[in-house]
């Protein structure tokens, strides 16, 4: 190479490398799980027919790892420097999954990334799933328009919306991801025992 390309070559690498070096590093996050279940595991018998946890749909708001909050009115905004370990309709399609494992009347359960056949499926949308400031204080909202559906028709057999506020005591991302477990809770509770009792009136 010669020395004037040797020398352009050069000026350009440096003013890479300078220009590397301003732009805004990261922000650095911590990543949240939902806390563990607390399900306790049913003593009735368990069901002969399979189902299938389908991820549920969501808005582009909630549709990312950000945890959303509501501070007022009708803005949308995420809590800094926090988010899920997966975006939220996974987080709650995994958490369904775990819901009827551990009731355990539904013994043959499956999720929709496994692309397994089933007698039966829930599919839905996931409305809310934030954090809301109201003049009640501040509450974890969870809403699911869940459906269950014949797995070889898609024929639509029952559907339900299904609507949790847990309230939080103190405004803390911990204390909040705290809410949106006991929140989960209080909804896969409700939804394990609808799901159960529509497909047996099939």
């Amino acid at each position: 190479m010669s020395r004037p390309c040797h020398a352009i070559a050069l000026a350009v690498l440096l003013s890479l490398s300078s220009a590397c070096s301003i732009l805004p590093q990261a922000e650095p996050a911590d990543v949240y799980r939902l806390p563990a279940p607390q399900a306790v595991r049913s003593s009735a018998a368990g069901e002969g027919w399979t189902l299938r946890i389908n991820k549920p749909l969501a808005s582009e708001v909630l549709n990312t790892p950000r945890i959303a909050v509501v501070p007022a009115g009708d803005l949308i905004s995420s809590y800094k420097g926090a988010r899920w370990a997966d975006p939220a309709p996974a987080l709650l399609r995994n958490r369904m999954l775990d819901a009827f494992q551990r009731d355990g009347r539904v013994q043959r359960v499956s999720a929709d990334d496994a692309n397994l056949q089933a007698d039966y499926e829930i599919v839905g949308e996931l409305q809310a799933f934030q954090s809301e400031y109201s003049a009640a204080g501040l509450a974890v909202v969870v809403r699911l328009d869940a459906r269950l559906v014949q797995g070889r028709t898609q024929r639509v057999l029952a559907s339900r919306s299904f609507e949790v506020r847990q309230p939080v005591a103190q405004a803390q991302v911990p204390a909040v991801v705290s809410g949106f477990g006991q929140a989960s809770d209080r909804l896969m509770a409700q939804l394990v025992d609808w799901t159960v009792a529509q497909a047996k009136n099939q």
